[in-house]
């Protein structure tokens, strides 16, 4: 078994969450009704959205402040403007990444999606000290930052907060053996990290009600 190892540079007041999850054949999946659902809760983001304003729906909120401190971006924001003011839609295809794009626009928590089966060894979430290189989910080589939350396996990088997923074990067509990750920031409550999960785990249930789950909280 797989050990998940929360290393002592990781601040005390820092929560981390996997949602682990094992996906039955897509045979067994139920599109239509996590479609349905799907479209429903977007109906109701827009609702929300209505009138938009940054300041209401971010500068206030714990993943916008720690990224500012790095002088980047919050990604999620950025893809919540993107779906409310650019009208972007929503990504189609590959429904184990529409679980958790579709929970970052409902929550606006922070999550990232990995292939466990391409994970080799234990995972390790430190804090890094230096800028360790890995390539890039979106091409290319990315690097960690000190001082920010990362994981690694026996291998390499696995996912940096602040820069993103690897390459190697993001999800594709075939996974189906899937580790949701949820970030907290400094401070934010362990039961708000399982609350993010929880609606994960909703959104799985409803696309494969026969799917198995097993939650991690560091």
């Amino acid at each position: 078994m797989r050990n998940i190892v929360r290393d002592a540079s990781v601040d005390a007041d820092r929560h981390l969450g996997i949602l682990e999850v094992w996906y039955p054949d897509s045979s067994e999946w139920d599109t239509e009704a996590f479609i349905a659902l799907r479209d429903s809760e977007l109906s109701l983001i827009r609702e929300e959205g209505a009138e938009y304003d940054r300041e209401t729906w971010f500068r206030q909120e714990p993943y916008f402040r720690y990224f500012r401190k790095f002088k980047k971006t919050s990604p999620v924001m950025m893809q919540v403007e993107s779906f409310l003011l650019k009208g972007r839609p929503f990504p189609e295809g590959r429904f184990t990444n529409a679980v958790a794009f579709l929970t970052e626009l409902k929550t606006r928590c922070l999550l990232g999606s990995h292939d466990a089966d391409m994970i080799e060894g234990d995972l390790v979430f430190y804090n890094d000290t230096a800028k360790t290189t890995f390539p890039s989910i979106h091409g290319g080589e990315a690097h960690s930052y000190p001082g920010d939350i990362t994981c690694r396996d026996d291998i390499s990088v696995v996912v940096s907060m602040i820069a993103g997923a690897d390459a190697r074990t993001c999800l594709n067509e075939d996974s189906r053996h899937v580790m949701y990750f949820a970030f907290g920031t400094p401070g934010m409550e362990e039961e708000t990290l399982k609350g993010y999960l929880g609606q994960v785990e909703e959104y799985v249930k409803v696309l494969a009600p026969s799917a198995r789950t097993e939650l991690h909280m560091l």
